[in-house]
């Protein structure tokens, strides 16, 4: 039987956030191809990418569309089902659901329902390439996917000069290239960084180096500008000490309380004629 616990609930329906293959299909546990059998429903990112996985395992469970664009209409017909009685899944187009993939007001839903919600672990991408990059794994943190436009990348890597602690983000392979030339200017070109690319399919790379001779190398190589791509970079091991003055400190908090970051700094440097980019680096640590 499906459901096989004694947990008092409100509706007999429940949803399953069942996660599925990143890439190699025998990465599919029982356990969630049993669920996906038996389910009434299951709610796909994308139907017509999870349907070819979904035959490979003589799965013929009805379908509907849960992505992004329509996540907040579809998650109440979802809950009205559940509520209903039906048990429904929710799977995205790869890896574990709502790890920066839709989910998450579908899940919120039911719990505000009194829905049981029962995971069905298996793959992640991050959590792969967290596991294979060499670098600490006690303490992480996972931002998602890298800004797309240059500026705003420049200051979310910026935004990180003094995390201590592994740090796992997601980008696309035709930004791969700029991304990681922001990230040696934003962090260090020292940096160590892992690149963990097409995880668990045939042309799996998981490489170890500095962020520029990563760099280097994914410019001169095309092939490593393709597939999905996870960037693991090593936690500063000492935050970085800003040299500005107690006055000028002053002069920061006092103008960030009602500005903008990028103008209290502006502002700072033109009345204590601080450098600059001492004063930007007070400023991420006041903001943090």
């Amino acid at each position: 039987m499906l459901i096989n616990n004694t947990e008092s609930r409100k509706y007999s329906g429940r949803l399953y956030i069942v996660a599925t293959p990143i890439g190699n299909l025998q990465d599919f546990s029982p356990r969630a191809i049993s669920t996906l059998q038996q389910v009434d429903l299951i709610a796909a990112e994308d139907t017509r990418h999870s349907g070819y996985l979904l035959k490979q395992h003589d799965i013929n469970t009805h379908c509907i569309a849960l992505h992004e664009h329509n996540e907040r209409q579809s998650a109440e017909k979802v809950i009205q089902s559940v509520k209903a009685g039906k048990n429904i899944a929710l799977i995205s187009d790869a890896g574990t659901p709502l790890v920066s993939d839709p989910g998450y007001h579908l899940v919120k839903l039911a719990h505000e329902a009194g829905i049981q919600v029962t995971p069905v672990p298996g793959p992640s991408a991050m959590i792969t390439a967290l596991s294979a990059a060499g670098l600490p794994t006690d303490r992480f943190c996972f931002e998602g996917f890298v800004p797309s436009k240059s500026g705003a990348r420049k200051s979310f890597y910026q935004n990180y000069q003094n995390e201590t602690r592994t740090m796992v983000f997601y980008e696309t392979p035709h930004r791969i290239v700029d991304s990681l030339a922001d990230l040696c200017e934003a962090l260090s070109p020292d940096r160590v960084v892992v690149l963990a690319r097409e995880l668990t399919k045939t042309f799996e790379t998981i490489r170890n180096d500095s962020a520029e001779n990563l760099l280097t190398w994914v410019k001169a190589d095309p092939n490593q500008q393709k597939g999905e791509i996870v960037l693991v970079v090593q936690g500063c091991s000492k935050p970085q000490i800003t040299e500005i003055s107690p006055e000028t400190e002053r002069i920061l908090r006092l103008l960030m309380a009602e500005l903008s970051l990028k103008q209290a700094v502006k502002l700072t440097v033109e009345i204590t004629g601080e450098r600059k980019k001492g004063v930007y680096r007070a400023a991420l640590s006041v903001q943090r």
